[in-house]
Order: structure tokens, then sequence, then C-alpha cells
């Protein structure tokens, strides 16, 4: 098997890549796993494939191995748009949980109506590999904020997207590969590698 590094601290979010590369025939490893430390890279950009670049690049830098980096957030549009590039900091330095910061968004949105909530996750996926070329997918799923959080599963503002009748939450991990953001952007990776793996 060949391996990649996957440029995240993130089990979850390991665990949602190793499920999608591993019919290509790729072992998703934490830098860590394969041996390597690595720095975290500050993530400068504005928009998620920026961010998304900068810590691919850094993971391949670091390791020489072709490297995955994937810069997700929420996007709520009575709140213009944020969390948005800031979601895993939102509310930083005070708010240090993923549940201080869902909550702290439904604080926000305690005030706006239903049939105004609507929002979405959206997932920029990039591969930089030792030649220099570069991959980089997006997938976006939409969806509306509950009013409270339902359901343990998942991670991060999982609780409180909902998508249709359910939270992220609530989904088990097949249902949420199939509809979510991260799912689709992998999707595409995995055809673009596909493709160029022949």
């Amino acid at each position: 098997m060949k391996t990649f590094i996957i440029a995240t601290h993130n089990k979850k979010k390991l665990a949602e890549l190793e499920r999608i590369l591993a019919p290509l025939g790729i072992s998703a490893q934490t830098a860590e796993q394969a041996g390597f430390t690595l720095d975290e890279p500050e993530e400068t950009g504005t928009i998620f494939e920026e961010n998304a670049y900068i810590k691919a690049l850094a993971a391949m830098k670091a390791t020489g191995m072709p490297a995955v980096a994937d810069d997700s957030g929420l996007e709520v549009d009575a709140l213009g748009g944020a969390p948005g590039v800031y979601s895993a900091r939102y509310g930083a330095p005070e708010v240090k949980t993923d549940e201080g910061r869902y909550l702290r968004l439904l604080n926000e949105m305690r005030d706006i109506p239903d049939g105004q909530r609507t929002a979405r996750f959206v997932s920029a996926v990039c591969c930089v590999f030792p030649d220099g070329e570069c991959i980089t997918v997006r997938g976006t799923c939409e969806g509306t904020i509950a009013f409270a959080p339902v359901g343990s599963g998942g991670f991060g503002y999982d609780p409180i997207f909902l998508v249709g009748d359910k939270t992220y939450g609530e989904l088990d991990a097949a249902e949420k590969d199939r509809i979510s953001h991260r799912g689709q952007a992998l999707r595409k990776l995995r055809a673009a590698l596909a493709e160029k793996m022949g």
C-alpha cells in the first residue's frame, strides 16, 4: 500500500479519510504514525482552499511524502457566513471546546426564526505531491441550524447542523460519508487520484 500523510490531529477526521482512501490501496497515516514530527503551520488563508494547501504543503515538506489536508467549516447565512474559515477557532481564546463553540453559535442565533437558519458545511481537500503537483477539491452540504444540539455522533458543529430532519450528530458513519461535505470532497479526491495513479 502507498502511504499518504494526513495533516490532522483529529482522529475522527483521519478515520473518514482512511475509509475513503483505502479502496485505492492508500494507507492514510498521520505524520506521527509515520515517525515524523509535524509543526502546525499558521493558517493565514481567507478561504478553505488556501488553508488546506498550507497544511498539505507543510506536511509534504516535513515528510517528503504525498500529503492530504482538509480545511472545513460552517457558513451560517444569518451570521454573514461566519464562522467560516474560523470555525475551529470560533470564540477563541475564551472558548476551547467543540461544545463551547456550537453553544456560542446557538446563542448568537437565538433570535433567528425558522426559515432563516440556512447554513452549509464546506470542505476543501488538498493533496500535495513531492513533485509539486497539487489536487484541490471542494464539497458542500446545505442544511439549517437546529435550535438545540441533538445526537452524540461526529464532532465539531455536527449536533446542531440539520440535514432534513436529522443532525450530523444523529447520523452513523456511512450515512454521514454519503451526504457530508467532506465525503463529497473526498470522493472527488479519490476520483482524481484514481485517474492520476492509473
